[in-house]
C-alpha cells in the first residue's frame, strides 16, 4: 500500500508532514513568546496588550493543536518536546523583552514567519491534491495576514 488511511501518497505526505513540523516548532515558540508578553507586559498600553496577546495565544494554541493533528491524519508523528521545537524553529525566543513596541514588532514578525511557512505548506499540499491541509493553511494566511496588518497600524 503506497497511500495512507486518507488516500493520500506517503511519501508526498512525509514530504509536507516535515514542513507541517517545522510550522508547529515555529508555532510553539511563536505561543510561548505571546505568554511570556502577556505576562510582562508593562506601561500605559498595559490593557489592550495584555488582552490582546492572551487573544493571540489562545488562537495559537488551537492552531498548534490543529497543525499536530494534522500531521498526524497524514500518518507522521508531530514534534512534542521543546528541544524540538527549538531545533526546528526559526523564530526565536524572546527574552528579557520589557518595551511594549518591541513585543508587538516581535509579535508581528513571528507572525510573518508563520505566514510564510504556511504558504510553502500551503503550495506543497496543494501540488498532492491534499485539500484538507490547503484549506486549513488558506484558513490560516487570511487570519494571520489581518492580524500583520492591525499589529503594523499600531505601530504606526
Amino acid at each position: 500500500m503506497n497511500t495512507n488511511d486518507i488516500g493520500l501518497e506517503i511519501k508526498d505526505s512525509k514530504v509536507l508532514a516535515k514542513k507541517l513540523n517545522e510550522l508547529l516548532a515555529n508555532y510553539e515558540i511563536y505561543y510561548q513568546n505571546l505568554r511570556n508578553f502577556h505576562w510582562n507586559v508593562t506601561g500605559p498600553n498595559f490593557f489592550e496588550l495584555h488582552a490582546k496577546f492572551e487573544e493571540l495565544y489562545n488562537a495559537a494554541n488551537l492552531g498548534i493543536d490543529e497543525v499536530a493533528e494534522r500531521i498526524l491524519t497524514l500518518g507522521i508523528r508531530p514534534l512534542s518536546s521543546f528541544e524540538e521545537y527549538i531545533n526546528h524553529a526559526a523564530i526565536k525566543e524572546a527574552k528579557e523583552i520589557h518595551e511594549a513596541k518591541e513585543m508587538v514588532e516581535i509579535v508581528r514578525d513571528n507572525l510573518n514567519t508563520l505566514l510564510s511557512l504556511e504558504r510553502e505548506v500551503l503550495e506543497i499540499a496543494a501540488e498532492q491534491n491534499d485539500e484538507g491541509t490547503v484549506s486549513m493553511m488558506s484558513e490560516y494566511i487570511t487570519g494571520k495576514e489581518k492580524v500583520v496588518w492591525m499589529l503594523s497600524a499600531y505601530l504606526k
